[in-house]
Formats: structure tokens, C-alpha cells, sequence
């Protein structure tokens, strides 16, 4: 069981981080905290977050096992692949302003 949750720890501080950093959107646009009041410190929060949400990730892939066999291989993909994730899917905050 803890092999799985190796495994599935990329994925999951990815999903964590999404719904942060998107939740938060859609409360500057909804107008419940207005991004007109806010400023540029919405779009910085939300930058913010998505840059704690990556160095997150450090000690996460520090942390997995090394090796060759598919034991050592996978838990170590699932953390480069919610590190891809969350680079790829979130960098759009870091560009776009947008509600």
C-alpha cells in the first residue's frame, strides 16, 4: 500500500494545486473578492501558489526511491509526471490575465 501511495503522490499534489490555484480564479472573477479591488494581487496569489505548488515538488522527487526495477521506476514517474502537470496545465496564470 505504500508503493501506491508513492505512486500516486505526483498525481495527487497535482490535483491539490489545480483546484487551488483555480479555485482561487474563479473567486477574483466571480467578483467575491473583485479582481478590479484586488489589482495585480490576484494575478500575483495566484502566480504565487503555482510557484509554491512546483517547489513542492522538490522534495517529493528527492524523496523516491532510486533503482532499476519497475518498483524504484514507477513511484519516481508519478512524480515527474505531476511536476510536468503542473508546470504544463498551470503556467496559463503566469501569462493570461483573464475573467
Amino acid at each position: 500500500m505504500r508503493w501506491l501511495g508513492r505512486v500516486l503522490a505526483g498525481p495527487t499534489l497535482w490535483a491539490l494545486i489545480f483546484s487551488l490555484v483555480y479555485g482561487l480564479h474563479g473567486v477574483f472573477c466571480a467578483g467575491l473578492v473583485g479582481p478590479e479591488a484586488l489589482g495585480s494581487t490576484a494575478r500575483v496569489g495566484l502566480v504565487g501558489v503555482w510557484l509554491l505548488g512546483v517547489v513542492a515538488f522538490i522534495p517529493l522527487v528527492r524523496q523516491m526511491p532510486t533503482g532499476q526495477g519497475l518498483e524504484h521506476w514507477l513511484p519516481r514517474a508519478g512524480a515527474w509526471t505531476g511536476l510536468g502537470a503542473t508546470v504544463f496545465t498551470l503556467f496559463p496564470v503566469f501569462l493570461t490575465t483573464s475573467c
